[in-house]
């Protein structure tokens, strides 16, 4: 059975040119990165700003677990499959980190033979944007630095930075770090560290921002520091959200790339949902909306953490309305959260089964909060058993949620004809889509709201650190603001060992820190943390280059 890389490099791909000229774009409109790639400029959007919006379709999952679930092979699958029924598609998909590329993934461009194209350049450098908004973020760290050790005109309090440094991958040891240290020249020593590029404000800000403008404004908007006087300090007062914008002149447009099967895919901003927001750019996904009649997205890790976040912030702020939404899900996955091992999740286990399949149940009920119609995409692995297969179909069909068998990551689009079909229905049928919480709200009943309703946490503890940054924070004006809750991805509650569907727990913020530019506040639980590690083995020690500059070990 071939890799997905050697599925990859044995593709004939369309210039991306052609991708881009079915899809009515014009010449002017596009700057090509190469053959395969390209950005999409001003000009288009300027062009289509009156046209009529498509279907949207958000692709989330359960609880991810190391038996794999599939969101992205399925969202490049059903794109696919959207073509083979006589339905126009444009994907719209977030942009791999580094980090877990040579962390534990491998690659995040999909699998089999339902991926995105050219998947070595897509998982390595792209085009650039993830180096753009880590320049942009030191580039205000250094001037943030700099400004203190030239006299510090503002009395910025260095005990009270809020922003840190980030770089696009996992290093652990740079989580906490003292800088300044080698005497007088060398700047104020202070404690500092880093995080990961997509858990850094400025991606969040690049991911919502409408235009070059707004992206200004919010870069400016960025809360980075407190005076000893206790006044707030923002990137503006340092004088560094206009150079900040000039880095990102070009990350800001969104990226054209392609499927197996020649679907068009817009990939633009990578944020983590379990740090951040989860979700690819709004220029992206209005741009997909714009250009095809179903705009086929995505939302990191399952629903408590990307979906719950896309609809709650992105939707909010950009004005969007899905049209439906699909939930993925795997036997094996399921088995796992049952409690059966990784490595005999392949194997037969009825009992496995129904004990996790839990999972899947509330994530069905969690979607189906917000009044959109829901899908379930059964997954299927070849070594699937047909007797589980047909378990799971029974269990959505008890609890009234329609579902079809997909197997695109060994059939391509073909394998997922029936999601697609059962996809469209569910978009013609009635919607009355809504937020989990009103803005009204205060940050605390908002963070009950998303614990109680969409986790089945019985309350929430805030910690005494977290209760005096809701004061800031409130002082500022943030109450207004949707939140945005760091957690551990593997579970619904705030406990990575909680498996299946828990009760009886509550949930712990530790912390709460202002976007003001991105315009949420985000509240840490548990112990998540903002600068992942590398695991034992690294995927990295299986990625290779010959002399040919063939790549070989992404997945």
């Amino acid at each position: 059975m071939l890799s997905d890389i050697e599925i990859a490099q044995a593709a004939t791909l369309v210039p991306i040119a052609k991708i881009a000229e079915g899809l009515g774009i014009q010449e002017e409109e596009l700057e090509l990165y190469g053959r395969y790639k390209a950005k999409l400029n001003e000009k288009l959007f300027a062009r289509l700003k009156n046209e009529k919006n498509g279907k949207l379709i958000l692709v989330t999952a359960i609880n991810p677990t190391p038996a794999g679930e599939g969101k992205t092979t399925t969202t490049a699958g059903l794109g696919q499959a959207m073509a083979k029924i006589g339905k126009k598609a444009v994907i719209a998909l977030r942009e791999p980190s580094l980090g877990p590329v040579f962390g534990v993934k491998g690659g995040a461009a999909g699998g089999g033979y339902a991926q995105v194209l050219p998947m070595e350049d897509i998982n390595l450098h792209f085009t650039g944007d993830m180096h753009a908004i880590t320049s942009a973020n030191n580039l205000l760290c250094a001037m943030l630095d700099n400004h203190m050790h030239q006299g510090n005109a503002l009395g910025i309090d260095q005990r009270r930075i809020l922003i840190k440094r980030c770089m696009d991958m996992n290093d652990r040891a740079l989580r906490n770090i003292v800088v300044g240290l080698g005497g007088k020249i060398n700047g104020i020593p202070r404690e500092d560290g880093f995080i990961i590029t997509v858990a850094s404000e400025v991606m969040a800000i690049l991911c919502l921002a409408k235009d070059r403008e707004d992206l200004k404004k919010r870069l400016g908007d960025m809360l980075v520091a407190y005076t000893y006087a206790g006044e707030p300090v923002y990137a503006r007062d340092l004088g560094a959200d206009g150079a900040m914008a000039a880095l990102l002149k070009d990350a800001i447009n969104p990226n054209l790339v392609q499927t197996l099967e020649g679907t068009p895919a817009i990939m633009h901003g990578g944020p983590f949902a379990n740090i951040a927001h989860g979700c690819n750019s709004v220029r992206a996904t209005k741009l997909a909306l714009k250009l095809g009649d179903y705009c086929i997205t995505e939302a990191g890790f399952g629903s408590d953490l990307g979906a719950e976040k896309f609809l709650d912030i992105k939707c909010r702020m950009a004005g969007l309305t899905p049209s439906c939404i699909v939930i993925v899900a795997t036997a094996r996955a399921l088995k796992y959260n049952g409690g059966v091992p990784k490595a005999d999740t392949g194997k037969p286990n009825r009992e496995a089964l129904e004990k996790g399949i839990v999972n899947l149940g509330a994530h069905i009920d969690n979607m189906r909060q917000y009044g959109v119609p829901v899908v379930v995409a059964i997954n299927k692995f070849l070594t699937d058993d047909e007797g589980e297969l047909a378990f799971i179909e029974n269990y959505c069909r008890e609890r009234g949620a329609d579902f079809a068998l997909s197997e695109v990551f060994g059939k391509g689009g073909e394998g997922g004809v029936e999601l697609a079909k059962k996809v469209v229905e569910a978009c013609e049928k009635e919607n009355s889509f809504h937020f989990l919480y009103e803005d009204g709200l205060t940050i605390e009943e908002k963070i009950e709201t998303i614990a109680k309703k969409i986790y089945g946490a019985d309350g929430v503890v805030f910690a005494p650190k977290a209760k005096k940054a809701l004061g800031d924070i409130k002082a500022l004006g943030g109450d207004n603001m949707p939140v945005c809750i760091a957690k551990t991805q593997y579970s619904l509650s705030d406990n990575a060992k909680l498996l299946g569907r828990p009760t009886g727990f509550t949930v712990t913020i530790r912390d709460v820190r202002l976007s003001n530019g991105a315009g949420f506040v985000v509240a840490y639980a548990g112990d998540i943390m903002t600068m992942p590690g590398l695991p034992k083995v690294p995927a990295a020690q299986k990625i290779d280059c010959d002399a040919n500059g063939v790549i070989s070990g992404l997945f």
